[in-house]
């Protein structure tokens, strides 16, 4: 390891250290970081290859994407011109809830929306193996009174509210994270979605109630689409701002307060430029697909959750629930599953043909509703950024725009008639629950956990890597700048326990 990688890891060590947060899973036992040979295994050879070939360092920063229509999970990693590449996307194996953002304790939704992930929120003890916090509520959501706590990406393929991998692929997703921050990165990012922000799938749910606050992210993934950079996260007005800077004239950065009125700030011109004209693009597209007669999304009552159709298929009457391949997936099926996944897993239930209704009541046409971001007109050239104010507007009312674009071509109707969403399931307790007869629980919620699970004998410590192919021998692929992969006893140099 080179002078400057061992002080950033010792840096990195030191602000873990220091912070001597309780970690928890989703339903696990608080534990403070410490040193775990799990949480210390190296990336594999196969993962190093692949940065190698994609100009990427072993220690450089990462960013993560969730989907939840889709079931997959993607690894970005910023290569050696300085932009986000995508690394790797893993097959999600369980979520719960419902398409939508987590609204209260207890609603048993996994979050939607953008997250910062800092070293203290991975949690390498954790009862599901190895987790991390996504640091849901973020501002935005307590500005809206959200609550709900100890929302993680973990292993055991069990959710509550969570993220589920396999153990495997939890190991391998933590190891990046690991690295990112001995090689400096002070938190990534975590942008969770309903599904790819694609102009089918926004056809395809335009009647779905939370289509506004999943527009209001969208313009933070079209940010990170069109320039491939980590987007810069405010809030105020109770909506998300982003990569704001400030006006030209100003002295000092806007200050961004949830809750507060929006000071003023502009947004670069290239960057503004460039979302313009692609969501004029997707709009366009969106309304092009709603006249073609994109049917509306049905929902599926009773279900709570997906599971990507790897892991349905290897379970016995296994179902994806809410989940399916989507437009934009960009993994294809695999063999087989990758990793263990355990004989207490619990599938979604699959959907009964009585049981689908049409979402939401047909829409009132509100073409004023069109945002402004979507106007074709570019900023004038002779201005290096335009400054702008947001408005403020209820984040959960239902504008009506891709609707009234489909009445405006003769579509909608009948068709569009809807019953009101059923409410949301009830989440379980994020604590950990004695185990129960399986009869007892309700069908749609997962088994829970025995007690036996946070016995150090109850699971192996280790996983084998999802690589599927063999790996290279690391010497022949060691990434430049980064250190040797190091043994699983060399966390010891880096952590030291928290009590």
């Amino acid at each position: 390891m080179n002078n400057r990688s061992l002080v950033r890891a010792l840096v990195t060590s030191a602000v873990l250290v220091g912070a001597g947060v309780l970690m928890a899973g989703c339903n696990s036992d608080g534990i403070s970081l410490a040193n775990n040979a799990k949480a210390n295994q190296p990336v594999p050879p196969k993962l190093i290859a692949d940065m190698t070939a994609k100009d990427m360092d072993l220690q450089s920063p990462i960013l993560v994407r969730l989907f939840k229509q889709e079931a997959e999970l993607e690894i970005w990693k910023q290569d050696r011109s300085g932009r986000f590449a995508l690394l790797k996307t893993y097959p999600i194996c369980r979520w719960s809830g419902d398409l939508g953002p987590k609204v209260r304790e207890g609603d048993r939704q996994a979050p939607e929306g953008f997250y910062s992930i800092s070293p203290a929120q991975m949690n390498p003890q954790s009862a599901y193996y190895l987790s991390f916090n996504t640091g849901y509520p973020n501002a935005f959501d307590k500005a809206l009174g959200r609550t709900g706590s100890q929302l993680m990406v973990h292993g055991d393929c069990s959710s509550r509210g969570c993220y589920a991998m396999t153990d495997e692929q939890i190991a391998e997703i933590y190891s990046l994270g690991r690295e990112s921050f001995f090689g400096g990165q002070k938190s990534f990012q975590l942008q969770a979605y309903p599904f790819r922000m694609t102009p089918a799938n926004m056809a395809k749910h335009r009647n779905n109630p939370h289509m506004p606050f999943w527009k209001m992210i969208k313009e933070g993934n079209d940010h990170f689409e069109v320039t491939r950079q980590e987007p810069k996260v405010d809030f105020c007005e109770k909506k998300y701002v982003f990569d704001a800077a400030k006006p030209p004239s100003a002295t000092k950065d806007p200050v961004f307060e949830a809750s507060s009125k929006c000071p003023a700030y502009v947004i670069p011109d290239e960057i503004a430029d460039a979302v313009r004209e692609k969501q004029a693009t997707d709009i366009a597209e969106t309304a092009r697909l709603i006249a073609k007669g994109t049917p509306v999304a049905r929902i599926n009552t009773g279900i709570d959750g997906g599971m990507h159709r790897v892991f349905a298929a290897s379970v016995p009457e296994g179902s994806t629930g809410l989940s399916e391949p989507g437009d934009g997936s960009t993994l294809s099926l695999m063999a087989r599953a990758p990793g263990t996944v355990p004989s207490h897993v619990n599938p979604p239930k699959a959907p009964a043909p009585s049981e689908n209704l049409l979402r939401g009541p047909p829409e009132q046409p509100k073409l004023a509703a069109v945002p402004a971001a979507a106007a074709p007109a570019a900023a004038p050239a002779s201005s290096p950024a335009s400054t702008r104010v947001a408005n403020a507007a209820p984040t959960e009312q239902n504008d009506g725009f891709f609707s009234s674009l489909a009445r405006k071509v003769g579509l909608g109707g009948a068709a569009d008639a809807t019953a009101s969403t059923p409410p949301s399931k009830p989440k379980a307790a994020e604590t950990k629950q004695p185990p129960r007869p399986e009869a007892a629980a309700p069908k749609t919620t997962t088994a829970a956990k025995p007690d036996v699970k946070h016995a150090a004998a109850s699971r192996p410590p280790l996983k084998p890597s999802v690589s599927d192919s063999p790996a290279p021998a690391a010497k022949d692929n060691q990434v430049a700048g980064s250190a040797p992969i190091m043994s699983t006893n060399s966390f010891d140099s880096r952590f030291g326990a928290v009590k």
